[in-house]
Order: C-alpha cells, then structure tokens, then sequence
C-alpha cells in the first residue's frame, strides 16, 4: 500500500506532508482545543467543574478591569509594531540597497546578534539602562541636562513599549529585507528614466513592491507581543501589566484555569480579527495602486 502511494506525484507530495502535519495537529490543534474546552467549564480553586457554560466570558464582558488589560495590550503591541517596523525598514533598506553583495551577509550576522543572548537577560539589561540609576539617567545628570533621574521610563508601559521594540526587531528586519531583495532593480531605474524622483521612485515603486515583506513583519511583531507577559512583568510595574499578565495570574496564582483560558481565547480571537482588518485594508490599498 505505502509503494502504490509513494508511485505517483501526489502520492509523494502527501507522504512528505503527513509528518509535520501530524506534527502541528499534535502540538498545536490538540492544545487549542483544551484551551477552548477550558474556557467553558469553571474552577473553584481545586474544584473543577466540567459542565459546559459561559460564566467565564459573561465575567470578562461584566469586569472592567479585563477590557481595560485588552485595549492596554492592544495599544502597546500597537506602539510595539509600529515603532519597531519604522526602524526596521531603514535598516533593511540600507542593508539592500547601499551594502555590497558580498557584504550583505556580515549585516544580517550582526543583526542576528541579540539572539546570541537569552530573552530574559536583554530585558534585564533594559532595566539597567533604563534604570533610577541606570545609564541613561546617570548620563544625563553627568551632562547636566536634567537634575533629579527620570522616572517615566521605567516600571510603566513606556519601558515596556521599548524593550519590545528592541527584542522583536530583527523579525521585523529580516522579512522586510528579503522583500526588498527580490524588487528587480530595473523597475527602479525606469521609473526614474520616466521622470520619477528618487521620493516618488520610493513611495510609487520600491514600497509597494516591499509591502509584503512590512506586512509579515508587522504580523509577525505584533502578534506574539500580545502574548508577552515576561517584559511586562519585569519593566511595566503596577501600571504596566498586560492581558498575558493576568492569563498568567489565573493559570498560577489565583488556580482559575477556565478563566484563564477564556481571557486567552478572548484576546487570540481580537487579535486574529485586527490581523485580518489588516490584511484586507493592505490588499486595498496595493489594489488601489496597481
């Protein structure tokens, strides 16, 4: 049976599949599915209780405070993606267009770099940085410039919002790069024997034609931050916990893993629905130019 399916093309096509499929079915439709059969029964400390009801998403529409954690972690993943891409962009731009070819993978190496170094160590250095008597606020009282340490950017959404956008900025890099490295190059060059300006070569050729490349990297930025509950925990303070900060809390502290769950389902499901919104506006938009 295994010869007669591996005989033809599609036979072999589907062999090569099966095994990460089997393998994403496994680890990843398994576990949702638990999570989403969580959401719909309810825990009292050690006591669970299987019957299937919607006390846990009727508790999140009734508690301020659970919108109130959603729209906060909406707005700084926000921040986070848009911070992050704008500062990618440049970057990558340099690295494909003014790097020589055979320097191009010496940039991409050094990019690369911070992910030498554990996650938890970078937030740690953050804080360091960042810091009462961090470097930044040691630098600019040694300068002169201001008499008492900041305090705005440390243990609140600020430090939070920074220390993201340093962690995720090489997936944003690196997609938009290899968008950039596919434009052919003589696109560019008519457009500006037609008459087109290097900005308007930018804005009407080169950023179109990389737009896939700043979608994966917004998708790809703003998607785990929503999830991120180690930064928050760490730089955020009372004022900078996340929803991920309170999933976190009912799985661990308060032994709610139904609630837990339903916060969970509740924010993958607001995220998906702004991916999409996203998604659907960038084909308009490359429509509208094309």
């Amino acid at each position: 049976m295994w010869r007669s399916l591996t005989s033809s093309e599609a036979g072999r096509g589907l062999a090569m599949i099966s095994p990460p499929f089997l393998y994403a079915l496994v680890m990843l439709a398994f576990p949702m599915a638990a999570v989403v059969l969580f959401s719909f029964w309810t825990q009292d400390f050690m006591a669970l209780d299987t019957t299937l009801t919607l006390n846990n998403y009727r508790e999140i529409a009734e508690k301020p405070i659970y919108f109130a954690l959603l729209q906060r972690s909406l707005y700084v993943s926000a921040c986070v993606t848009a911070v992050t891409v704008l500062l990618a962009f440049p970057v990558a731009y340099f690295v494909s267009f003014h790097v020589r070819p055979d320097r191009k993978s010496l940039w991409l190496f050094l990019i690369t770099i911070p992910f030498w170094t554990s996650y938890l160590i970078r937030v740690f250095l953050w804080k360091v940085i960042l810091g009462y008597n961090g470097v930044i606020n040691t630098g600019l009282i040694n300068a002169g410039l201001i008499d008492a340490p900041l305090t705005f950017i440390l243990y609140n959404v600020n430090a939070v919002i920074i220390t993201l956008a340093h962690a995720f900025a090489p997936f944003a890099i690196l997609p938009i790069f290899v968008a950039l490295e596919k434009i052919d190059r003589s696109l560019l060059e008519a457009a500006q024997d037609l008459g087109e300006s290097r900005f308007t070569t930018f804005f009407r050729v080169t950023l179109p034609l990389a737009m896939p490349g700043v979608v994966a990297a917004v998708l790809i930025v703003f998607i785990p931050t929503i999830g991120d509950y180690v930064t928050p925990e760490l730089m955020g303070g009372a004022g900078g916990k996340l929803i991920a900060n309170m999933i976190q809390t009912q799985f661990l502290a308060l032994n709610n893993a139904p609630l837990g769950a339903a916060l969970a389902i509740v924010a993958m499901l607001c995220v998906t629905a702004i991916a999409l919104a996203f998604i659907l506006m960038n084909r308009r938009w490359l429509k509208g130019r094309s």
